[in-house]
């Protein structure tokens, strides 16, 4: 697979939730923090939305779609100067895949889906968004557009399977609108992400994540992104925010964890399939990128999900140079 699609493999979505809304003349409605993504859609009508820690507020017209990956509060309203009321005081009462209105609906209509996913591995693609990715262009929004209705109408009629189809909704308008904001040629961040927009660049990463156990060698990276070893090492940690090898050795691990919690392979086996000859040497290079042995990590796999503190914690001590 290529990177994108090898680190969205690794998100384990984990609960779905959709749902509407028909706004009346005079709305404001704010949100509070959520964990995981907000998707929504404006079939009809116009809003603004106001996000914590973004100064200006963004004028939304029907057929527009957005993501709200940060997990900040916000607020849509028809009108900003309004007080805003509590959306738990609204729709408190409504059942996933219902559709709720205000002030007797009539003046705009928005869907929206609300997917949660493993905090173990969600940040490391999360963290790189911004915390409004805005789709507007008539030619883009169609895809996510047919996800998030057929995600609402899945949840609002279950049918055999539809859990399962859900989470393949979800992963689909994820991967449209990474597609749509690289697609914008975004520049002047670091981190893996904005990797994926150079071609060189990009060449390399998924060098490394088709045959993640080769014994890559600095030299071998230079000659898939066609560049001398100097340069290349420079412009790849200017760009992703680790070096090379650092960075092929926390995939390496996020593979690994992966398996450790969700498979019966021995660490032993998981070790030689990721290009170590010895455990030992596989068990030092996880404790010092994962924060604890193999065995630790993989004893927990029943615990509890994260809080959110306890995974930007880890965000910043295991992942950081990864995430850029």
């Amino acid at each position: 697979m290529d990177p994108l699609s090898d680190v969205l493999s690794l998100l384990k979505p984990r609960s779905y939730k959709a749902g509407g809304f028909a706004a009346g003349k005079d709305v404001s409605i704010q949100f509070p923090e959520h964990e995981g993504i907000k998707c929504y859609a404006v079939v009809s009508g116009e809003c603004w939305l106001s996000v914590e820690g973004v100064p200006d507020p963004v004028r939304l017209r029907g057929g527009d779609c957005f993501l709200l990956p940060r997990g900040r509060a916000f607020r849509l309203a028809t009108d900003l100067s309004l007080p805003a009321v509590d959306a738990y005081t609204l729709f408190r009462t409504k059942s996933n895949g219902s559709v709720s209105s205000t002030d007797g609906g009539g003046m705009g209509f928005i869907v929206g889906g609300h997917f949660v996913l493993d905090g173990r591995h969600a940040d490391i693609l999360l963290g790189m968004l911004p915390p409004i990715v805005h789709i507007r262009k008539e030619s883009d929004k169609a895809a996510l557009r047919w996800s998030l209705d057929r995600m609402m109408e899945e949840l609002r009629e279950p049918q055999p399977g539809g859990f399962l189809v859900a989470q393949h909704l979800a992963h689909m308008m994820l991967v449209q609108a990474l597609r749509l904001h690289l697609a914008e040629g975004i520049e002047g961040g670091v981190g893996w992400l904005f990797a994926l927009a150079d071609k060189q660049m990009s060449a390399a990463m998924t060098a490394m994540h088709e045959d993640p156990a080769h014994r890559w060698t600095l030299q071998g990276l230079a000659e898939r992104a066609g560049m001398s070893r100097t340069t290349f090492a420079l412009k790849f940690k200017e760009t992703v925010g680790a070096s090379p090898m650092d960075y092929l050795t926390r995939w390496r691990m996020l593979l690994a964890g992966d398996r450790l919690t969700s498979s019966a392979d021995p660490v032993s086996v998981i070790a030689l399939s990721l290009g170590y000859e010895s455990e030992s040497a596989f068990s030092t290079a996880f404790k010092r990128v994962m924060g604890c042995s193999p065995r630790q990590y993989g004893r927990d796999r029943n615990r509890a999900p994260p809080s959110r503190r306890e995974e930007e914690a880890a965000r910043a001590d295991q992942l950081e140079p990864m995430a850029g």
